[in-house]
């Protein structure tokens, strides 16, 4: 009697247990996380953006699925965006409408590039220069640099990179645009995402030229962003998951990193990683999506694998790093999985009004977005880098 009641106290307490971790750890699916299945989702999202792409060079911007309509707002720095993940779609696969597609969006931005003094920036409106759109021109032009190894663009490359560096202030961040009508900056107000942006550009921009010093503003940059910008962007949990910021540490890291630039970094695999972890959870089971919430929509996720694998790049730059080059590609490979899972099929996009711009996206409550694409695309294009070993940026 006294052995069964202890066994059924046993069994009482092994079911409550593996309740508990239930209840406080859903389980974590890491969706379609094989090679072939990240690889086609690769090429079924550059084939969206060619086949959304409007005639003068611009891409379908919003399409909600729910009233079957489509945006007629428009993004100048997501547009340069889209175009930079065209680049390192070509750098990856050598497919030439692809390169086209880019060109001619970068016929776009050339068309609407303004001049001043000795430098370019990316202003359609004409009256205001914002900088993130002159940033991603930079690093879309960066890309096709990498990709084609054309020169072409090298002039208006370090034309841009002067607009950038006249925008940055004295404690190493930057103003968010320039006034083209007071012609001067616009001091007032600040962005989240613009200095990692501009740390990138000019992080690859001395990759490309290492002999004209624009490591200098890049080290600002990068000193700004892991000492004062959590704190003065009001950030609840940093640090920031700024992917931008992410990939150009990753291209930094053999310039030798301070102490407190690899714990930051160390840091900002432990924010991403959590992050991914977090929607792997809700991916796992209904009860992890009722408990974690809804799926995170495509740009936020695929902005988590561009900052994990920009980190990957990292730690194989700089051996403190060692310890998460690992864990770090494992998540890149998960995150990607699930996303590859989540893709809308053919089938599936028959659904909606317009099949052509539903198929192969991502939705979220019921709406897409050209950059849910954009940074999905980059993300899974370097989870096959990282899945194949290759850690250079030079192709």
């Amino acid at each position: 009697m006294l052995f069964r009641s202890a066994l059924l106290s046993g069994v009482f307490w092994a079911v409550f247990l593996a309740g508990v971790r239930v209840a406080a750890v859903p389980p974590e699916d890491c969706g379609q996380d094989d090679r072939a299945a990240i690889e086609d989702a690769a090429r079924q999202t550059m084939a969206w953006i060619q086949r959304n792409q409007l005639p003068d060079g611009t891409y379908v911007y919003e399409y909600n699925g729910y009233t079957n309509e489509l945006t007629p707002q428009y993004n100048n720095v997501r547009h340069a965006g889209v175009t930079m993940s065209l680049y390192q779609a070509y750098g990856k696969f050598s497919e030439t409408e692809t390169l086209n597609t880019a060109d001619r969006a970068l016929e776009w931005m050339l068309e609407n590039t303004v001049r001043r003094d000795s430098w370019a920036a990316l202003a359609p409106s004409g009256t205001y220069a914002e900088l993130g759109a002159s940033d991603l021109m930079l690093v879309s032009l960066e890309e096709r640099r990498l990709a084609t190894g054309d020169t072409q663009y090298d002039e208006l490359m370090r034309e841009l990179a002067r607009f950038i560096v006249s925008l940055q202030r004295e404690d190493g961040g930057f103003y968010i645009g320039y006034d083209l009508v007071a012609d001067e900056p616009q001091r007032e107000g600040t962005s989240r995402y613009y200095p990692g942006e501009s740390l990138l550009g000019l992080a690859m921009l001395h990759n490309a030229f290492p002999d004209e010093g624009w490591d200098e503003p890049a080290w600002k940059a990068l000193e700004f962003i892991t000492t004062q910008r959590d704190e003065v962007e009001g950030v609840d949990f940093p640090p920031l998951p700024d992917q931008w910021t992410a990939m150009a540490i990753g291209e930094m890291a053999s310039w030798g990193l301070t102490g407190q630039q690899t714990d930051y970094v160390h840091r900002l695999a432990a924010r991403f990683g959590l992050l991914v972890r977090t929607e792997a959870q809700r991916q796992g089971s209904w009860y992890g999506l009722a408990t974690k919430g809804r799926h995170a929509r495509g740009a936020g996720a695929g902005t988590w694998i561009e900052g994990i694998t920009g980190l990957w790049r990292a730690a194989w730059g700089d051996d403190r790093l060692a310890d998460i080059r690992e864990p770090l590609k494992e998540r890149a490979v998960c995150m990607s999985g699930i996303m590859a899972e989540n893709q809308v099929t053919a089938e599936e996009a028959t659904e909606y009004g317009r099949p052509d711009v539903a198929q192969s996206a991502w939705f979220s409550e019921g709406v897409t977005r050209m950059d849910d694409q954009q940074h999905v695309l980059s993300g899974l294009i370097f989870t096959l880098d990282a899945m194949e070993g290759f850690r250079d940026r030079a192709r």
